[in-house]
């Protein structure tokens, strides 16, 4: 058992760590652990006093040593090789040493191609600067706003509790739920919402489960022991008699109630850990599900502008959720074997009934539901503008047959991207009503009598389903200028010839299988984004990545898709992505716990990347020919 002390500076050194500034959202609030977490100044302070005296100085002067001393001692480079490339290297790798380890807040890092790519002649101001509001980044602004008004209404609360109510409260169902739930919201809504969101709902369970648990010991206790007396009184057993066997009773009963405690500590960190996985396992689903899927489209665009729109919604769609299908599915069965055993008959119910314990968690679901209320002309309204966002995305341009674009507009497939549905969907939110109009008649004779003088003073279309206040709080509007800093990056190190000189340095690794490639590149990413910012991650190595595709002369996504998708796959420590954070703080499992299921999870995902990309993504991308468009542009 750890004391007191250690607990608090294991939580306030996880605090410091997870100090970033790229979600914009406060992981800790409302948890509850909050009271004992310290704030960043005092978990700072925490850490200086407890660190060995030799070390003091060097944490205390940390961020100022890198601040300063890694563009200093950096300088040699454009000096000794006066060339565009290496002046856009410099700058890159200054970008680089501060976005992984965070001395000054992600987003600031992102803004310093507008000041040093101009300063040192890599690229016009004006080009950078048209790389922080591109087409990707209006496509990713567009989702995050419905994503927004989705949170707002209360819809995707609604939605995970009908499917929870469905599914049922036996244990492994119980977890499949949490999992389905929180992979689905994922995919349309942030990773860290949706942990927030689904994690109070698993907390309001297991409560109950507890409560009612010790409910029915007691009740047990109190039968037991009536019992005993009255057999006692029937047997005339003597004092001492009575004595023995209550003792024996009870050193017969601690080993059970030892084992049922460790049981349900088990289960706890089981379900929590469910909800953290699911909803990074779910955002790689959609193209808009999480930053690195965005990164990937935007850099795409920049370093091959000719790329036939090869990967939009509808195709990457295709592609990562049956992955998406069979990592929830893996992860499932882990989490299953790791935390609360494969006792099909205990866990799955068959030929049992409910027990009162299975009861009080469905009454928790029910009653959480009824909270919500009937569904409002809001939720309507919201729900039928996400259906159509997700059906005017996915029939743009299916690929097998000619979308709306090219259909309803002349050259259409040209002028049309998924940005223009996302914005339009977007804008019709700041339009419609939140509540249903009220048609007053113009003839105050022929009026309802039941209408108010304040209801006729009212106008015909009341406040609409989003503000503009509330989208500016809750936007993370960090992430969007990390996403525009690394499309500048890209758009750089492309023309200043950077990206053609690291593609020369790498034309030896031609011998190597393209599946190995593609492995262990996928195996560098998820180890990497453990101690680094998923977007941060895929904005470093995907530029690098599509260089060694063109020196070994394979398609560039065979190496970037696996990368993409392994930036989600940070499982292994709290301060690796804000749901593993929210989920730590609740204090159900230790860092131990959560290293242990990680490493097993981030195998699973790079097998079932290997799997994917050398499966169904062959077909789809047409992954065995080298494209003329990765060919031919890169020198352009």
């Amino acid at each position: 058992m750890e004391s007191n002390e250690g607990v608090v500076f294991s939580e306030c050194w996880n605090h410091f760590f997870h100090w970033r500034q790229d979600t914009g959202i406060q992981v800790f609030a409302n948890s509850p652990l909050s009271a004992r977490l310290c704030t960043g100044a005092k978990c700072v302070s925490s850490v200086l006093n407890m660190a060995p005296t030799c070390l003091q100085p060097l944490l205390r002067y940390r961020s100022f040593a890198i601040l300063f001393l890694t563009p200093l001692l950096l300088l040699p480079l454009p000096l000794a090789v006066p060339t565009r490339e290496a002046r856009c290297a410099y700058v890159i790798i200054i970008m680089a040493v501060y976005w992984c380890t965070e001395v000054i807040p992600l987003a600031v890092t992102s803004l310093m191609p507008v000041v040093f790519f101009p300063l040192l002649g890599v690229q016009t101001s004006k080009k950078v600067c048209l790389q922080y509001l591109n087409n990707t980044n209006m496509l990713f602004f567009g989702g995050l706003i419905v994503a927004i008004s989705v949170e707002h209404w209360n819809l995707h609360k609604r939605i995970a509790l009908r499917v929870l109510l469905i599914l049922g409260v036996k244990p492994a169902l119980l977890m499949l739920g949490f999992m389905i739930v929180t992979a689905f919201l994922s995919m349309w809504i942030s990773n860290t919402a949706t942990t927030a969101m689904m994690v109070p709902i698993v907390q309001a369970v297991l409560d109950q489960l507890d409560s009612t648990e010790n409910d029915v010991t007691t009740m047990e206790q109190a039968t037991g022991q009536t019992n005993t007396v009255i057999e006692l009184e029937e047997k005339s057993i003597s004092e001492s008699t009575a004595v023995h066997v209550v003792i024996n009773e009870q050193v017969t009963d601690d080993p059970k109630s030892s084992e049922e405690k460790k049981m349900k500590k088990r289960i706890c960190k089981g379900m929590t850990l469910c909800v953290c996985y699911a909803a990074s396992i779910g955002g790689t689903a959609t193209l808009t599900g999480t930053g690195p899927n965005v990164v990937l489209k935007g850099q795409m665009n920049q370093l091959y502008p000719n790329n036939n729109d090869v990967v939009n919604f509808a195709s990457w769609f295709g592609f990562a959720l049956p992955n998406m299908v069979l990592m929830l599915v893996l992860a499932w069965l882990w989490l299953q074997c790791s935390f609360m055993g494969l006792n099909f008959r205990k866990s799955w119910g068959f030929g049992t009934e409910k027990t009162a314990k299975e009861k009080a968690a469905y009454s928790v679901l029910k009653a959480e539901m009824k909270k919500l209320g009937p569904m409002s002309y809001a939720e309507l309204n919201v729900l039928l503008l996400f259906v159509l966002l997700v059906l005017l995305w996915f029939s743009r341009n299916p690929g097998f047959v000619k979308g709306w674009a090219a259909r309803l507009f002349p050259g259409g497939e040209k002028y049309i991207t998924d940005s223009v549905p996302a914005v339009f969907i977007a804008l019709l939110l700041f339009i419609l009503p939140a509540h249903k109009p009220r048609c007053v008649a113009w003839n105050p004779s022929m009026s309802d009598p039941e209408q108010t003088e304040e209801d006729k003073k009212k106008p015909f279309l009341s406040a609409p389903l989003l503000d503009w206040n509330v989208v500016q709080r809750k936007m993370p509007w960090s992430i969007v200028l990390l996403l525009g800093g690394g499309f500048a990056l890209a758009d750089a190190s492309a023309n200043s010839g950077l990206s053609a000189w690291m593609g020369l340095q790498m034309t030896p690794l031609g011998s190597i299988p393209p599946w190995a490639i593609a492995t262990v590149i996928a195996l560098i990413t998820a180890v990497f984004t453990e101690c680094t910012s998923n977007v941060a991650t895929a904005t470093l190595f995907l530029p690098v990545f599509s260089s060694l595709a063109e020196s070994v002369k394979i398609h560039p996504l065979y190496i970037m898709l696996p990368a993409t998708l392994s930036a989600s796959f940070a499982f292994m420590l709290p301060v690796a992505t804000p749901p593993n954070a929210i989920v730590f703080s609740y204090g159900h499992i230790h860092v131990l716990d959560m290293v242990r299921a990680g490493i097993v999870m981030n195998m699973i995902g790079v097998c079932c990347v290997t799997l994917a990309i050398n499966t169904w993504g062959r077909p789809m991308f047409e992954l065995d020919t080298f494209p003329t468009w990765a060919n031919s542009t890169r020198n352009q």
